[in-house]
């Protein structure tokens, strides 16, 4: 990626050829070149200013010249074609996904583990996990249902996407912007991570409270990528819509976007940038200090959903029970880590591997971590090459039937709190 911008949620451009953007004008009547002006609305027209996303983009073709003709296809365990099985109310855990065995490109290696609601209710999730051992040729996706918050836990990819492209490697995020097309390109693998897909309100920065103007997740650490443009043919261009995968095949290059400006924009973030705030006293934050994005609900207070970040950092409160202590949320919490250790569970949690607890579901320590936490000489101690995540969500994620029956999840997970000891009545 070159030539990259900085920034989040303010109005960007880019452009190849000089006079492509013209000043004051959107829609001019005439584009240098004859490339067709085409505005991509993320938001409706009359979303306050504040939250109104579009972009404005020249190209050599307008997007409804690829649309001739779409036949419905089915990938198996992703979307629609993923079966939702009421497992009840039972923290669940996987081990990463195993590497695929034959030829598998992004679009072929995404399944759906779980979903909190209906991709046209604008109110919910989905979240997917993807492999790939190859890069997409001639294939792209669209999706019409939602945002994408992609999270590589293994290998190196480039997104290439209508604006430019982004290149990201494991404690890199993106987000791909609902309606904008994207493909993706291998550049290390195998590569492996989760998605997030947002059918809300786009994820935004949180507001920082009594935090201040700087901290957390800052603006100016987000990477937007300029205009780049490929000469090819024979595209098939696939749309997910309503939860269901449509085609359109043989179309030329959705990648032909000569110059663009505008907010609605994909964006990386390397964790590694997070700033991230504790305790100096006693006690631990809530988990949420740690929201990198946040998407706002309808109830005031209450994120639809939290894409939170457990980063390095230094622990230094005293006399604190200092791990994750025991828990039931009225938010649902899915969990992966990315890198390293995870401070909440000695052993079974590892980098690419994943966790569910739902709503009200208790979770916790395990009775190691628990026993460490509880002895351990609390003098200043760093979290160090530590990168986990969660996607919160204020409904219950419901697992597919792919993810209950996987062979990679840990159907003994409950065994990890096996061994607490019953306290004697307190007299």
């Amino acid at each position: 990626m070159t030539d990259c911008m900085s920034g989040f949620g303010n109005h960007f451009s880019s452009e190849l050829v000089p006079g492509i953007l013209v000043p004051r004008q959107n829609n001019p009547q005439k584009v240098k070149s004859d490339l067709y002006a085409e505005q991509l609305s993320g938001t409706a027209f009359t979303a306050p200013r504040g939250e109104n996303r579009r972009t404005w983009m020249y190209r050599a073709l307008p997007s409804v010249s690829r649309e001739m003709g779409q036949e419905r296809v089915a990938f198996e365990n992703f979307a629609a074609d993923a079966e939702i099985l009421d497992a009840g109310p039972v923290p669940m855990r996987w081990s990463p996904r195993p590497e695929p065995h034959k030829a598998c490109d992004f679009l072929d290696g995404l399944i759906t583990l779980g979903k909190d609601g209906e991709s046209f209710d604008s109110t919910s999730l989905s979240v997917h996990s993807y492999v790939l051992n190859q890069s997409m040729e001639r294939r792209a996706l669209k999706n019409h249902d939602g945002e994408l918050l992609i999270v590589p836990y293994a290998g190196e990819i480039d997104i290439v996407t209508e604006l430019g492209s982004l290149h990201l490697t494991p404690t890199d995020i993106a987000l791909i912007p609902r309606g904008m097309i994207f493909r993706v390109d291998l550049l290390k693998g195998p590569a492996a991570g989760y998605i997030c897909e947002n059918y809300g309100k786009p994820f935004r920065l949180p507001d920082l409270g009594p935090i201040g103007a700087n901290g957390l997740a800052n603006p100016k650490d987000f990477i937007v990528p300029s205009a780049r443009v490929e000469e090819a043919e024979g595209y098939d261009i696939y749309s997910k819509y309503r939860d269901r995968i449509w085609v359109t095949r043989g179309t030329p290059t959705p990648f032909d976007v000569y110059g663009w400006q505008g907010n609605l924009v994909p964006y990386k973030f390397n964790l590694a940038n997070f700033v991230t705030f504790g305790s100096i006293s006693v006690d631990s934050p809530d988990p949420s200090i740690n929201t990198v994005l946040t998407s706002p609900s309808h109830e005031p207070g209450t994120a639809s959903i939290d894409f939170v970040a457990f980063c390095p950092r230094w622990q230094v409160m005293e006399t604190t029970f200092r791990p994750p202590y025991f828990h039931r949320n009225v938010m649902s919490e899915f969990m992966g880590s990315i890198q390293g250790v995870y401070e909440g569970k000695a052993t079974g949690f590892v980098p690419g591997g994943a966790s569910l607890h739902n709503r009200m579901v208790p979770h916790g320590p395990d009775v190691d971590t628990y026993r460490n936490g509880t002895t351990a000489d609390l003098a200043p101690h760093k979290l160090d090459n530590t990168y986990a995540f969660m996607f919160e969500s204020r409904l219950p994620i419901l697992p597919t039937k792919c993810a209950v029956e996987a062979v990679w999840r840990q159907s003994d997970y409950l065994r990890c709190w096996e061994g607490f000891e019953k306290r004697m009545t307190v007299k």
